[in-house]
C-alpha cells in the first residue's frame, strides 16, 4: 500500500463468511483504493457516482486509484431520488454491461443513499452477483444506507419495493467528505443518528441532545463518535437479524409515517428522506403516548429536539403537503413491514426502548397524523 494510512475507527460486520468492516475517519478516501484493490480478483473497478459527488470528489478518488496502478472507470448518474426508479437501474445496468463487467470485478459506489442502494442493486443482479464496496458521501448513508445490505429501488406503489440484501465487501466512511454537504442534507443525515439513540440506547439520545449542533458544524471529534456509534449499533443489529425477520425492524422506527409522507410527495426534494424520518419519530413517539406506552414528557422532548435541529416536527411544516390522515395511511398499506395484511409499527416504550406491534389500532394513528397535520408549523 502507498502512502500512509490515516488513523481511523474500524466496525466490523460479523456475517460469517460475508462479514465485512466500515472505515470509519476523516482523510480515508486518499487511501480508498489501497484498500480496496486487494478485494478485486481483476485490477479494476467501475465507479458509480452522481454529478454532484463527481464535482466534489471524484479526482480525489481517482487520483487514488491512479497512485495504486488501478484501472477505474467512472459512470456518472444524475442525481436525485428519482434515479431508484425501474428506468435508472436499467440505465445504470446498460452502463455496467457496456463495461464488460465481469463476476470479478469489484463496482465502488461512490455516493449518498441513492447511489449506493442502485449500486448495490445492479451489483447483485448483473452476472448473478458482482462484488461492491460502498464509500458513501453523505452523513445519511454513512451512519445506515450503507451498512447492511439492503438494496432497493422505488415502484409506484411504495417506498424500496423492489430490492434485494447485498451485502458489499468494504465500507469506507470518510468523514471529511461530509464537509461538503448543504446544511439541509447534514441534517437529514441527523435524524438517522438521534433515530438509534431513541430505539435502543438512552445514554446516546442524551449524547445527541448536547452534541447536535457540534455534530451538524462538521465538528470531526463529534462526527466521528457519532458515526461510529450508530455503526456499532446497527452492525450488531444486522449480525443478529441480516434479513429483517425480527429485531432488524427495529431499525425501521419512524419510517412507517416516514415513507408515506415521502410517497405522499412524489419521492422528491421537497422532502428528504431524512427529513421524513425525522417526522415520522415524532409522529412514532406522539402515537406511543396516544396508546400510553411512552409518556407524553418523552414525546414532547424528541419533538423538542426534532425542532430544534431545524428538522419538521411536524406534517403542517412540510412545504405543501396537505394530505389527509386516510390518505397516508394508504401509503402505509405498502409498507414492506405489513404481515398477514395488518400494519406493523415500531412504537417506543420510552426512549431508548422500541419495540414491534404488529396490533397497533389505526383509529389511534389517524388521531396521531390528524393533530400534527393541524397543529401550526
Amino acid at each position: 500500500m502507498s502512502g500512509s494510512m490515516p488513523a481511523h475507527e474500524t466496525v466490523r460486520v460479523g456475517l460469517g463468511a460475508r462479514a465485512y468492516d466500515i472505515l470509519i475517519g476523516s482523510g480515508l478516501l486518499a487511501t480508498a483504493a489501497a484498500r480496496i484493490k486487494p478485494l478485486a480478483r481483476r485490477n479494476r473497478t467501475i465507479v458509480v457516482t452522481d454529478e454532484i459527488v463527481a464535482r466534489h470528489h471524484l479526482t480525489a478518488l481517482m487520483d487514488s486509484f491512479a497512485a495504486e496502478e488501478m484501472e477505474a472507470l467512472p459512470v456518472i448518474l444524475p442525481p436525485g431520488e428519482g434515479q431508484k426508479s425501474f428506468a435508472g437501474l436499467e440505465r445504470l445496468s446498460d452502463a455496467l454491461l457496456a463495461l464488460e463487467v465481469e463476476r470479478g470485478d469489484i463496482i465502488t459506489a461512490f455516493g449518498g443513499g441513492v447511489i449506493g442502494d442502485l449500486t448495490g442493486l445492479a451489483a447483485g443482479l448483473l452476472k448473478r452477483g458482482v462484488d461492491f464496496v460502498q464509500i458513501p458521501t453523505t452523513l445519511l448513508a454513512q451512519v445506515d444506507s450503507s451498512v447492511g445490505g439492503k438494496t432497493a429501488i422505488n415502484a409506484r406503489a411504495g417506498k424500496n419495493l423492489v430490492g434485494l440484501f447485498h451485502q458489499p465487501r468494504l465500507v469506507i466512511a470518510d468523514t471529511a467528505l461530509l464537509k461538503t454537504l448543504p446544511p439541509r442534507e447534514m441534517r437529514a443525515g441527523y435524524a438517522e443518528i438521534v433515530k438509534y439513540g431513541l430505539l435502543g440506547d438512552k445514554a446516546f439520545f442524551e449524547w445527541c441532545e448536547k452534541k447536535a449542533a457540534s455534530l451538524l458544524a462538521c465538528d470531526a471529534a463529534a462526527l466521528k463518535n457519532a458515526v461510529t456509534h450508530s455503526c456499532r449499533m446497527k452492525a450488531a443489529i444486522v449480525a443478529e437479524d441480516e434479513r429483517e425477520q425480527g429485531r432488524r425492524a427495529l431499525l425501521n422506527l419512524g419510517h412507517t409515517f416516514g415513507h408515506a409522507l415521502e410517497a405522499e410527495t412524489g419521492y422528491s426534494d421537497r422532502l428528504l428522506h431524512g427529513e421524513s424520518v425525522a417526522t415520522g419519530l415524532v409522529l412514532a413517539f406522539a402515537l406511543a403516548a396516544e396508546l400510553q406506552l411512552a409518556s407524553h414528557d418523552d414525546a414532547r422532548r424528541v419533538e423538542a429536539h426534532i425542532a430544534a435541529c431545524a428538522l419538521p416536527a411536524r406534517i403542517a411544516g412540510i412545504a405543501g403537503l396537505s394530505a389527509s390522515p386516510d390518505k397516508l395511511i394508504a401509503h402505509m398499506r405498502h409498507d414492506k413491514k405489513a404481515k398477514d395484511g395488518k400494519l406493523v409499527f415500531i412504537v417506543p416504550h420510552g426512549i431508548g426502548d422500541a419495540r414491534i406491534h404488529d396490533d397497533v389500532p389505526l383509529d389511534a394513528v389517524a388521531r396521531v397524523l390528524s393533530r400534527s397535520i393541524a397543529l401550526p408549523a
